[in-house]
């Protein structure tokens, strides 16, 4: 999927597990896994709303750089593992929320 801005220019999208801590973005998609179980994951993590268009924060980290995190989507925060967060791709920056 490529996303671009108000120019026109490209943006870059990332694992939601990279955004720096307290930077909004825009969730672009869910990664479609091939196991079983992560195709579970992935479906539960668009049910719960990590859907494409809605905004996304990292809001804490668990002890330094470790888990969980706490992700912020809409008005709702959840507690993440790092690696249900790498299967949601981000656009940095991109969110209207509030």
């Amino acid at each position: 999927m490529r996303v671009t801005n108000l120019t026109g220019a490209a943006l870059a999208a990332i694992s939601l597990h990279q955004l720096p801590s307290r930077q909004w973005a825009t969730v672009l998609d869910v990664e479609r896994p091939e196991t079983p179980e992560d195709r579970e994951l992935a479906l539960r993590l668009v049910e719960i709303g990590f859907v494409p268009g809605e905004a996304v924060c990292i809001v804490a980290n668990g002890v330094p750089g470790r888990e969980p995190l706490a992700v912020r989507l809409g008005h709702t925060t959840f507690a993440l593992r790092r690696r249900e967060a790498s299967m949601i791709r981000v656009t940095p920056g991109a969110a209207r929320h509030g």
